[in-house]
């Protein structure tokens, strides 16, 4: 849906998550063998996958301002069940938090995701597109951090116009 670039780092995992579904078309990439892969789960998994899907999708929605889409379980809630180490490299000293044992365990990888973008400062841009019909994940590269949509071309010249109109009529 959006023209902008991935979201950095780990950021890059959510906002994938977050955008393999459509809420215009109702597609849902997590339905394919193939958009399953891409993060590792089984089809056992998606019903937790689609949880912490939709919870990041909340949170990602509050960080622009909007209210939830719907109701959801505390991203905070799922995140404690996520096991994490302290990885430290002795040569360089760098440490950072690391999914424990499975590397592909979803949660995990979301959690650590979460703690490197917390550190870097750049959690709260990772946002969801105010448009009802989107809630599309993306990274706010604007200088004042204040993005409403995933695309001014789309999302963003949609709800102009719709306003135009509000007032033409």
């Amino acid at each position: 849906m959006s023209e902008r670039s991935p979201a950095p780092g780990g950021l890059a995992l959510i906002e994938s998550l977050v955008n393999t579904l459509d809420l215009e078309s109702g597609a849902d990439a997590l339905d394919t063998a193939e958009g399953r892969a891409r993060f590792g789960l089984g089809p056992q998994e998606l019903p937790a996958a689609r949880e912490l899907r939709e919870s990041l999708r909340a949170v990602l929605l509050a960080h622009a301002g909007h209210p939830p889409h719907r109701a959801v379980t505390p991203l905070g809630r799922l995140l404690a069940h996520a096991p994490l180490y302290l990885s430290v490299d002795d040569e360089a000293g760098a440490a950072a938090l690391a999914p424990a044992a499975d590397d592909s365990a979803l949660l995990s990888r979301v959690a650590a995701a979460v703690a490197e973008a917390l550190v870097a400062g750049t959690w709260l841009r990772l946002k969801a597109c105010e448009a009802v019909t989107c809630h599309w994940a993306y990274f706010d590269r604007s200088p004042a951090g204040r993005g409403r949509w995933c695309s001014m071309q789309v999302c963003g010249a949609r709800a102009k116009m719709r306003r135009y109109r509000a007032k033409e009529a």
